[in-house]
């Protein structure tokens, strides 16, 4: 059995996953398969937002979810 354990509300940070799409293009995929279901800039919120803006719930929560589905690819 394998499990995946995803972190949750508290663990984000502007830029995060920046290093890995700019270096894995699954990962860079991955990010933008996300923008495009959400049909927004989350990537763009995820690596350069104003903090304030990315610790909002309704940001946090995608964000963390897209960055984790993008390292697991």
């Amino acid at each position: 059995m394998i499990a995946f354990l995803f972190p949750g509300q508290g663990s984000q940070r502007v830029g995060m996953g920046r290093a890995f799409a700019e270096a894995y293009p699954v990962c860079r995929d991955a990010m933008a398969e996300a923008d495009e279901a959400l049909g927004e800039d989350l990537s763009g919120l995820c690596y350069n937002s104003p903090e304030d803006k990315l610790m909002l719930t309704e940001n946090t929560q995608p964000a963390i979810l897209a960055v984790s589905v993008a390292l697991d690819r």
